[in-house]
């Protein structure tokens, strides 16, 4: 028994195995990507938008919306919700710039802001059935 446990490789905890001691391996590649990295302010901003679709009904918000456009009561009856609950969520979809509107009447219309969304919505579908 002795001699099998002192033929089994060491154990390396995870933190040990992927631990870099070194300062810069490829100061040229640090320094080209380093360049080429958005200001914060722009990481803040795409952290904010990723929000946004990070919330079950909002993802079916904009699904219905990449499909037609639609009024708040239609939408609240398309995915069991109040209106209210729905207008709650369309204010900040609105706020990121995610939908637009357009009143006719009394009625309000919703629908994906641009093609931006569009493309950001079918990509992450995408990524998920793969």
């Amino acid at each position: 028994m002795e001699d099998m446990e002192s033929k089994a490789s060491p154990r390396i905890a995870i933190s040990e195995q992927f631990t870099c001691d070194c300062e810069v391996i490829h100061g040229e590649v640090v320094a080209r990507v380093q360049k080429a990295m958005p200001e914060d302010k722009q990481f803040f901003d795409l952290t904010n938008l990723y929000k946004m679709f990070a919330d079950h009904t909002r993802l079916r918000i904009l699904w219905a919306l990449s499909c037609e456009v639609m009024c708040v009561c239609d939408l609240a009856v398309l995915l069991g919700k109040t209106k209210s609950a729905i207008s709650h969520q369309l204010k900040y979809l609105r706020l990121s710039n995610l939908v637009k509107y357009k009143r006719q009447g009394k009625v309000v219309y919703y629908s994906l802001a641009d093609r931006h969304v569009q493309d950001i919505f079918e990509k992450g579908f995408e990524h998920v059935l793969e």
